[in-house]
């Protein structure tokens, strides 16, 4: 069984910045991309960015956001500077992962941690 576990959440600033972090473990044989979306109730889950073997970003958080990996930790970050109250949202965790063995690929999610920019 594959889990992604999320950090890093919290009540900052405007203007402040936070880093999320989000390490997968489990039965991993790949790991082919990870990612962060963002929700709030009545609303689409959005994506935020992604990283490939390329890193991409939604247009409201490029400039401002950075999506990085450790390989070898299995681990995905998200670098969030110059935060905005409308950057206040539940932000999940997401990876297409392909399982150790039978190589079963499929996609993963985290429980999501809670991201409140507020003076």
């Amino acid at each position: 069984q594959v889990q992604l576990v999320e950090s890093g959440g919290g009540l900052v600033q405007p203007g402040g910045s936070l880093r999320l972090s989000c390490a997968a473990s489990g039965s991993i044989d790949s790991i082919y991309a990870m990612g962060w979306y963002r929700q709030v109730p009545g609303k689409q889950r959005e994506l935020v960015a992604t990283i490939t073997s390329s890193t991409n970003y939604a247009n409201s958080v490029k400039g401002r956001f950075t999506i990085s990996r450790d390989n070898a930790k299995n681990t995905v970050y998200l670098r969030m500077n110059s935060l905005k109250p409308e950057d206040t949202d539940v932000y999940y965790c997401n990876a297409d992962i392909a399982t150790r063995y039978t190589r079963v690929r499929n996609i993963y999610w985290g429980q999501g941690t809670q991201v409140t920019v507020s003076s």
